[in-house]
């Protein structure tokens, strides 16, 4: 069985006048994978921990199915945790640990030892069951700290960034291993963590929050191609979208951003209505890498931009190429730069002679480009 979790204008203050969590609106759907994502101190754990009921909510309502579970005690809930730190029994073998969650509420040894042999045997755990958990790998302890919230079989998993403590390797194994198995499960899934690559690949939503506050719920690829703001486009995504100032111009019928000396023709990009609105007036231009890349004779005029390489990057299948242009940086925290200079990063052929120092002229896939408002950072549509 599965639950919906519904929070409806859900705020936490705690004593000291610090606000975790303000006027919060969501509403996660049974048997869905919801990764809520942002940086430190956003409230990511401070929801989890309210869902949880190991933090009193200051305002609002939270619901786990038809019931509200404000006041009700942790045990109550039928929701399960999964930590960092994993919280296994150290001197209990992996058997003792899925089964004491169990053995806590009264359930039979026969049931017991099915649920533990069915979760084991799910996890890849079955030849572990006699193990202490010092005996185990960093992925098999995290396995068991899963399987003691899958054996207890309740309405909902709380996850909170339960992957942390893995390294690059096993992390990527993990999530594809968490992914599947909730999707075999069916169990509604709150998955909390800072790392925007474990959002973008586990979510069937993603939940950004920043300062206690919901900036976007969505798909994952509906918040990297249509973000509502500077925050959720700079956020999602590596390398980070680049951001330039721009002035908007009007020519005819047409659409023209102008970078410093340099011009992009916008007429076919789906932001060129609201953009008129904004004729003679600065915005705010963000570029993914993706849609920059090095310009050949094929390119036409109104789509190049030209600048001089300052750092390159090998990746294997392709490069990274850090190119800085004359072109005044936006006052946006951490992305200006002390020459004046605004960057961008785009992606080129591994094999392209590319160097720093060199002058690149860079193709502009302008259907591609995002604009936003410089003063409410609100993205223009």
């Amino acid at each position: 069985m599965t639950a919906a979790v519904t929070f409806s204008d859900v705020r936490k203050v705690y004593p000291d006048g610090t606000r975790a969590v303000t006027d919060l609106d969501l509403r996660i759907e049974p048997a869905e994978l919801m990764v809520i994502v942002g940086p430190s101190g956003c409230g990511k754990t401070t929801t989890l921990r309210m869902t949880a009921g190991l933090e009193e909510i200051s305002q609002g309502e939270i619901r786990i199915g038809d019931k509200v579970v404000n006041t009700l005690d942790p045990r109550e809930r039928d929701v399960a945790m999964v930590f960092q730190n994993y919280a296994l029994y150290p001197n209990m073998s992996v058997f003792d640990n899925l089964a004491f969650p169990l053995h806590a509420r009264g359930i039979s040894k026969t049931e017991i030892r099915r649920r533990v042999e069915r979760t084991a045997r799910l996890l890849e755990l079955d030849g572990l069951l006699k193990r202490k958990p010092r005996a185990l790998s960093g992925g098999q302890r995290q396995r068991v700290a899963m399987g003691r919230a899958i054996v207890r079989e309740p309405q909902v998993f709380l996850m909170d960034e339960p992957l942390s403590n893995l390294d690059t390797r096993l992390r990527s194994e993990m999530r594809a291993e968490i992914t599947g198995l909730q999707r075999e499960l069916g169990v509604t899934t709150m998955y909390v963590t800072h790392d925007q690559l474990e959002a973008m690949t586990m979510g069937t939503r993603i939940a950004v929050l920043r300062d206690g506050l919901l900036q976007q719920c969505g798909p994952p690829q509906t918040l990297y191609d249509a973000p509502d703001n500077l925050f959720v486009a700079t956020f999602l995504g590596s390398p980070a979208m680049s951001l330039l100032r721009c002035r908007v111009e009007r020519e005819r019928d047409a659409i023209v951003c102008v970078l410093g000396g340099q011009r992009l023709s916008v007429m076919d990009n789906p932001s060129m209505p609201g953009l008129i609105g904004y004729a003679d007036r600065e915005v705010v231009v963000g570029l993914r890498s993706e849609h920059l890349s090095e310009a050949d004779g094929n390119a036409p005029n109104g789509s190049r931009l030209r600048g001089r390489i300052r750092l390159t990057e090998l990746l294997g299948a392709e490069q990274l190429v850090r190119v800085e242009l004359p072109v005044a940086p936006p006052a946006v925290e951490a992305q200006g730069r002390s020459s004046g200079m605004a960057e961008v990063t785009a992606r080129v052929a591994p094999h392209a002679h590319v160097a720093a120092g060199e002058l690149i002229e860079l193709a502009v896939n302008t259907a591609h480009i995002h604009f936003f408002d410089p003063t409410t950072d609100h993205a223009i549509r």
